[in-house]
């Protein structure tokens, strides 16, 4: 079975904080961002949900895609089009 990459947004309701990623394991990758032994950025806006997802065949794809929706325009996109 191949690796497939995805690139997820997350967004803290709580918070109205964004966050953008790249994993192989999704369902891990938000269990690990919400944890309460979570060390990093994510922890202080926990909860986290997922609001989007996209996949792709090549970790490489999936960093470049990631790399476009960290942008200034990426991150008006997810604004306008996916919490609205």
């Amino acid at each position: 079975m191949e690796t497939m990459y995805l690139v997820y947004v997350l967004y803290s309701s709580k918070y109205d904080k964004i966050y953008i990623g790249c994993t192989s394991d999704l369902q891990q990758r938000i269990i690990s961002h919400n944890h309460e032994k979570n060390k990093g950025w994510t922890k202080s806006y926990q909860p986290w949900e997922v609001i989007h997802s996209e996949k792709f065949d090549t970790k490489q794809e999936a960093l470049k895609r990631e790399k476009e929706l960290k942008s200034s325009r990426g991150r008006a996109y997810i604004r306008k089009s996916l919490l609205h």
